[in-house]
Parts: C-alpha cells; structure tokens; sequence
C-alpha cells in the first residue's frame, strides 16, 4: 500500500470516528466528562490528559476542552503511547 492510500484511509477513519463521536455525544467540543465516558479514563488522569502540553485543548472560560475532531486525530496519531506525561 503507497503512502496516499495510507493517507486516504487514515483520513477517512479519523472522518468516521469524528462523525461517530459528533453524533452519539451531539456536540463539537468535549470536556472532561465527556472523555470520561469516551476513554473509561478516571477523572484524575482525564484532568492530567487536558493539561498535558501534548494533548490538543482550548480554554473557554475556565474550562478545558478538545473538538472532537483534535481529540479523534491525537488519539489516531498517538496510539501506541502507553502513558501520558504531564506537563
């Protein structure tokens, strides 16, 4: 398979995933309650998650959200991270 096909594919899974999510949860944006749910992650490490320099938030007001499309990419992308670090 040649890299446009992996491309192609990896951009339709993420666009399907993205629709999944967006639909199930009827929203654009997640927060921490949400990626509870999604993940099955406990609060504490969610919270860890979202202040994480590697994980793609926006701050509204004062609380840390991710669009459902960010979240579905840095899942896709960092798949075989085993840990989260802060920071």
């Amino acid at each position: 398979m040649n890299l446009n096909n992996t491309n192609l594919n990896l951009n339709n899974l993420i666009q399907s995933e993205v629709d999944r999510i967006s639909t199930k949860y009827n929203k654009d944006f997640l927060d921490c309650e949400d990626l509870i749910k999604i993940t099955g992650l406990g609060r504490d490490n969610v919270r860890n998650l979202l202040r994480s320099k590697s994980f793609p938030t926006t701050k509204v007001g004062k609380r840390q959200v991710v669009s459902v499309l960010n979240f579905v990419t840095w899942l896709t992308l960092n798949n075989n991270q085993s840990e989260v670090t802060n920071g």
